[in-house]
């Protein structure tokens, strides 16, 4: 089901558009690019970020039922070959999967997965495969990978944000907070954010955050989050001041500009263009990456200086469905879409990074508009359209990709 993949490797854009592949040629080398594929249509898919657990991710389906399926994959250096190591049923199509932030594996192994509620889930370890416990417990389910039997993953929570009723507005995706791992930010279509305690399995803080669906939040902080919605904002919260949030970019019509106002004013101003995907860059949280619904322009913003894009990215020539900050370097992002293709830009000359002078972003933006745009510095092709994208925090040498019924792990 997995082994050394099928497409080229990285093309190196600034050799020229088809220059050549890293790691084609004759002599004998690790392979660059991993696949597996799964039984059905990929959509959620999250890196490990465990030190012990190299090479792992979770993947989940996109199935026109009730009943989906997740599955955490693992590389086996020795063979080359992606395997299941634990699969198990989930209700609805999971918006997104993420593991717990906790490289050095100071607490339980935890998988969290959003669609109609928030659930988290333990995932065994080896010292569980005897345990019957495990096996007889009403919420685990079990799978048989590679000829063995494995213990069950138990549902250790399900959260439902609507103390009201038993059922809540789908949740859109969620975020679990690196510097303090007992928070999860959720957004939904109900226009809401909800602070998780998920060791108390309570809510923190629940926020009107919108005038429209939410579609997406980041953690940039233990305290502060920003979320973007179909009202075309992206906005940022201070949980410390709860009563107020600052607006860092609006979508004009059809995605073009910041700053603008929604639909009101002289007669002929357009409703703002929904923003669905929301990146922060964790090396240099001044800034932020957005992408705008059905457009192949992903926007950076500079925190500092709201309404002002740092640069728009405009070599995708279909919808952008993905990004992910480099988690090594601040001056870099991937990207990826409808065109099949994964970009890699250096934003360095855009006024990111440790030597970006603030002062200079608007200048530098002027100047790329002006020269006809950045490019990107490298380009993968897949096989189909790309829904999903990730950079392993561990192991910055890697991203990983999804399309269609496909997971692919490429070297950088």
């Amino acid at each position: 089901m997995g082994g050394v993949g099928d497409g080229d490797s990285w093309a190196d854009q600034e050799q020229g558009n088809g220059g050549g592949s890293r790691g084609g040629g004759g002599e004998a080398k690790r392979s660059e690019i991993y696949t597996y594929e799964a039984g059905w249509h990929i959509y959620a898919m999250n890196w490990s970020v465990r030190r012990d657990k190299k090479y792992r991710l979770a993947i989940a389906s996109l199935l026109e039922q009730v009943t989906n399926r997740v599955e955490v994959v693992q590389l086996d250096e020795a063979s080359g070959d992606i395997a299941p190591v634990l699969a198990f049923d989930h209700q609805y199509p999971p918006t997104k999967t993420m593991f717990i932030p906790d490289p050095h594996a100071l607490r339980p192994d935890l998988l969290a997965t959003s669609a109609d509620h928030l659930r988290i889930w333990r995932i065994p370890s080896p010292d569980d495969a005897d345990d019957d416990a495990a096996a007889n417990n009403s919420n685990s389910g079990s799978v048989r990978c590679n000829g063995a039997p494995q213990p069950g993953v138990e549902l250790r929570c399900e959260l439902n944000g609507n103390r009201n009723s038993d059922y809540c507005g789908p949740l859109t995706s969620f975020d679990w907070n690196d510097a303090d791992p007992r928070r999860i930010s959720t957004s939904s279509i109900d226009t809401t954010c909800t602070i998780w305690d998920v060791e108390r399995e309570a809510v923190d803080t629940q926020l009107i955050a919108h005038d429209k669906e939410v579609y997406d939040i980041a953690w940039g902080g233990a305290e502060v989050f920003a979320s973007v919605s179909a009202d075309g904002s992206v906005r940022v919260f201070d949980l410390r001041d709860k009563e107020h949030s600052t607006i860092i970019y609006e979508s004009g019509s059809g995605g073009g500009g910041g700053g603008s106002n929604s639909g009101a004013g002289d007669g002929g101003a357009a409703s703002p263009t929904p923003l669905v995907r929301l990146g922060w860059n964790k090396q240099d949280p001044r800034y932020m990456a957005t992408i705008i619904m059905d457009s192949p322009k992903v926007v950076v913003l500079d925190i500092r200086y709201p309404t002002l894009p740092v640069v728009e990215l405009h070599r995708h020539h279909a919808p952008v469905n993905a990004i992910a900050w480099a988690p090594h370097s601040s001056c870099h992002i991937c990207t990826a879409g409808d065109d099949m293709q994964a970009l890699i830009w250096d934003l360095s000359s855009m006024g990111t990074g440790s030597n970006g002078g603030g002062n200079g972003n608007g200048n530098a933006a002027a100047a790329a508009a002006t020269e006809g745009g950045l490019d990107p510095i490298l380009a993968y092709t897949a096989g189909a359209e790309i829904e999903q994208l990730q950079w392993s925090a561990t192991q910055p040498d890697w991203v990983a990709i999804a399309f269609a019924n496909k997971l692919q792990i490429l070297r950088v």
